[in-house]
């Protein structure tokens, strides 16, 4: 049965879970991140993306060998940019082969240019940055296996076929989980890699740490309406044009849609205009007031709507502005599906949100490759409103929880216990989880960074109490959390992270 070798500098085809093959190039890991146990693969920094990620052998192609089929197969506009990228990268490193010293000793021999480096920041040994094309793989290099070719038979155990969403439900790629100690090591890794992109002509709305590699879906053909560009919608719309979505942007603050325009986004002038253009407009703003607004305002959505059109509002809302929203927007004959999401700034960026939708099930099933970009799952909960609800009690207890944990934390600093000594103690239990980590470590470092605004959830609070007054339900967890987030906010935390409560005990 042929074979082939990998080693580092190879370009690849490479696969991960359920999303098509993309192209890529074998590298050294950086020097702090583990290869995953019990598992032959091999490190591939993949191209058009900031992403890399661990990659099994058997999920691995070499890339000249497959390229017309591969082609063939994906059709999307970042598949294609990712391909132009591979051969931008062989022109160069062929110009660079033939110039190399005058003499055509190179001649017959790959030396791969380097459009993309791994750089770790305050650190003197870079000796894991060489040039790929220096060596071969060392110890603790992924070792070097065997992939059999594409049509070698069943036996190969390898498939290009997308399997559907519900079939990995749970599909994690973040390459720093990999490490044997995800919450604590994700930090320090996060602070000091950087990934360079030399000589593209390109910028990248991913962030320099991302490890996301989504692969191309099959977009749908339908166009896409984007509604309001902050913490969240940022990160949907950067994965919704990575997927290969037609996407027209709008945000209140224009210069924030230039970075989205660059990427290949189209610009709406008014939010009436990207509504009447697009077949489904999401929308994703701060509070109900900013939800009906967009709608009902001066060249709102309502303007734009006509018979058969989609609106799906993901802001986190009361159910009742959810209620007047389907109501409007059907009168006029469009289709409402509600849609927030379950996550934080980052997992926004990764496309590893939790999606929860209600309302119009067709739209929802419309949705199906917008919702695949976006997140790791989607839930249909039925009648619009329903959404909301779950919503509103998801960030109730999130929000109880962050003020509980600082109240813990400060009073072991009251008692003069060690507040490092808490953590570690408390990430060693059943309480452990990468929220607590992340979100406690920030807080002994001092860096309140918005990664989910204290003021939203302090909204999510004050409207998940007004929920369950209306239910005739008592809510005394979330109304005594609710007073201490009011407190950081009258402390000026309000655009800090929600950790930023811990401000509000030591004031």
């Amino acid at each position: 049965m042929a074979t082939v070798h990998l080693r580092i500098g190879d370009l690849v085809w490479g696969k991960l879970g359920r999303y098509p093959p993309w192209p890529g190039k074998v590298v050294s890991p950086p020097k702090d991140l583990k290869k995953p146990r019990g598992k032959k693969c091999h490190f591939v920094k993949f191209f058009g993306t900031e992403d890399h990620a661990w990659i099994k052998v058997e999920q691995l192609k070499p890339y000249h060998a497959h390229k017309e089929e591969m082609i063939k197969i994906n059709k999307g506009k970042r598949f294609q940019q990712a391909v132009d990228a591979v051969e931008d990268f062989l022109k160069k490193a062929k110009g660079k082969e033939q110039n190399s010293d005058g003499k055509g000793e190179s001649k017959g021999k790959k030396t791969p240019s380097k459009p993309l480096k791994i750089l770790e920041e305050e650190d003197e040994d870079l000796s894991a940055l060489k040039d790929p094309s220096e060596k071969d793989l060392t110890d603790s290099d992924p070792e070097p296996s065997t992939i059999e070719r594409l049509g070698a038979g069943p036996g190969s155990g390898f498939k290009w076929e997308s399997s559907p969403v519900k079939d990995d439900p749970h599909f994690h790629h973040f390459l720093l989980s990999q490490s044997d100690k995800p919450a604590s090591s994700m930090e320090p890794i996060s602070k000091r890699l950087k990934i360079i992109e030399e000589d593209t002509g390109s910028t990248s709305i991913q962030a320099a740490d991302s490890t996301a590699i989504n692969g191309s879906i099959t977009p749908t053909d339908k166009r896409i309406g984007f509604l309001g560009l902050g913490l969240m919608g940022s990160g949907i719309v950067s994965n919704l044009l990575k997927m290969g979505h037609v996407v027209t942007v709008w945000n209140r603050t224009a210069e924030k849609c230039d970075l989205f325009i660059q990427e290949g986004a189209r610009l709406g002038r008014t939010p009436a205009e990207v509504a009447s253009m697009c077949d489904i407009t999401f929308s994703c703003v701060s509070d109900p007031k900013a939800a009906r607004d967009l709608v009902m305002g001066p060249s709102g959505v309502l303007q734009g709507i006509r018979p058969g059109k989609c609106y799906v509002e993901m802001s986190t809302v009361d159910p009742e502005t959810i209620t007047e929203l389907s109501q409007v927007i059907t009168s006029r004959g469009g289709r409402f599906l509600e849609a927030p999401v379950a996550g934080s700034q980052q997992l926004s960026n990764d496309g590893m949100l939790v999606i929860l939708a209600a309302g119009d099930r067709t739209v929802y099933e419309d949705c199906s490759s917008c919702f695949q970009a976006m997140g790791k799952t989607s839930f249909f909960l039925g009648e619009a409103g329903n959404a909301a609800r779950m919503m509103l009690i998801l960030n109730m207890v999130q929000g109880s929880f962050m003020a509980t944990i600082a109240e813990g934390l400060t009073l072991a600093q009251a008692t003069g216990q060690s507040q490092q000594t808490f953590l570690d103690i408390l990430c060693q239990g059943q309480m452990a989880s990468t929220f607590v980590d992340q979100k406690c470590q920030n807080i002994l470092q001092g860096n309140f960074k918005p990664d989910y605004y204290l003021k939203h959830i302090q909204k999510d609070l004050r409207l998940a109490i007004s929920m369950g007054d209306m239910a005739n339900h008592p809510t005394p967890m979330a109304a005594a959390a609710n007073e201490v987030y009011k407190r950081a906010k009258a402390l000026d935390q309000s655009d800090n992270d929600i950790s930023a409560v811990y401000r509000a005990y030591i004031h």
